[in-house]
């Protein structure tokens, strides 16, 4: 039976995280070559034998910070040179500080969209060089764009810059064929929703039901990705059980 990304090639960023896990799994049960980049590469070995386990065609595993531009122009050209081509994208990496407003320095705003959002404007720029027509990128942004909690407000820019992102470069990529979307997580369990202070404190709440799988996010990735999404692009697509829904 043939697989849905059967020698495709398909970067993700922050590939080694809860929801980068997750979306290389999915992708590595319909066959891709992966290339996975991370700022930190402990277990990379591991990853590498589960992939290939699951179905992956190829795993490399790459040392990146994403707000690096230079980390950014090799990671790409891996997928390249290595794997031929690049037929997907997905744009992942993430962090969180936690500060209130008038205590946030110019270098926490700078790290935070540079991770958050830079990351993802270099890497779509370095995709657009290369992809052919018929090519995917998607952007994991978050529920923050819409509406969000004291103490994340770099993080909730950077996911809001991201949507815009999303939409100007699914107008750019139209003639090329290159569809952009994004998925907006909500609350999922991944370490970085436990080490949450606003969870510490009460000052954010979590009802039955408002916590995810990781999983659950890597299917609305791996859908977005493949051409039974091939009439959707510029979307941003909700993934939070019904959480923002709410009142």
């Amino acid at each position: 039976m043939s697989r849905r990304f059967d020698n495709k090639s398909v970067l993700i960023t922050g590939g080694l995280g809860g929801i980068g896990k997750a979306c290389a799994e999915g992708f590595a049960r319909e066959g891709a070559k992966l290339v996975l980049a991370d700022l930190r590469i402990e277990g990379a070995a591991a990853a590498i034998t589960d992939l290939m386990a699951l179905g992956a065609s190829e795993v490399r595993v790459e040392a990146c910070d994403v707000s690096r531009e230079a980390d950014v122009v090799r990671v790409c050209r891996v997928a390249t040179d290595v794997f031929g081509g690049l037929d997907v994208l997905v744009n992942i990496a993430g962090m969180m500080i936690y500060k209130p407003i008038e205590e946030l320095s110019l270098d926490d705003w700078t790290r935070l969209m540079g991770v958050n959002f830079f990351g993802a404007a270099m890497f779509t720029r370095e995709a657009f060089r290369v992809m052919q027509p018929g090519s995917a990128i998607v952007n994991v942004s978050s529920i923050h764009t819409h509406q969000t909690s004291p103490l994340v407000a770099p993080y909730a820019a950077a996911k809001a810059a991201l949507g815009s992102l999303t939409r100007t470069a699914s107008i750019e990529g139209k003639p090329k064929g290159i569809r952009v979307n994004a998925v907006l997580p909500g609350a999922v369990d991944t370490p970085m929703l436990w080490a949450s202070p606003n969870l510490k404190s009460g000052a954010e709440t979590l009802e039955s039901g408002d916590v995810g799988q990781p999983s659950e996010i890597a299917d609305a990735v791996l859908y977005l990705a493949t051409a039974q999404a091939s009439f959707v692009t510029g979307a941003s697509l909700n993934v939070d059980g019904g959480r923002l829904a709410k009142l």
